[in-house]
């Protein structure tokens, strides 16, 4: 696994739109900005217990997570239930959905996958998925 540091970077401030973006019919958009935005504070809660990595393969694709996407984790974030989580799994690691109930599994979000059945005394988890970034130009 490929891991990226999370550092300080310097804040940089991008105009956050007051009207959204219909994704669906066009609305007329408004000439002005209702604040700005910093991904750094959107996107990382914890910045000393945060990492990036980028996802490999399709297995979780059906919640639109692609290869080569990069994933923000929070190590500080205790599991739950349906988190999409990094995990250790026989040596290796996956980025799988945590089902803690009826039984422990790791699910991939893809049926061309099989669900993982870890032995709980043994299933180690890196972090908490908290975002991800998909480049959408070049990739479509």
């Amino acid at each position: 696994m490929f891991l990226i540091p999370m550092e300080n970077p310097d804040k940089i401030a991008i105009p956050l739109f007051l009207e959204r973006c219909a994704a669906g019919f066009p609305s007329p958009a408004q000439d002005y900005t209702s604040s700005e935005l910093d991904l750094n504070d959107y996107c990382i809660r914890h910045p000393s217990a945060t990492y990036f990595v980028r996802a490999q393969g399709n297995s979780m694709q059906d919640v639109g997570m692609r290869d080569g996407d990069l994933l923000v984790v929070d190590r500080s974030l205790r599991p739950q239930h349906r988190d999409i989580v990094i995990a250790e799994v026989d040596g290796g690691f996956t980025v799988k959905q945590l089902q803690t109930t009826p039984r422990l599994a790791l699910l991939p979000m893809n049926n061309a996958y099989s669900p993982i059945y870890p032995d709980p005394d043994e299933l180690t988890i890196f972090g908490v998925v908290t975002h991800w970034v998909h480049r959408a130009r070049g990739n479509l």
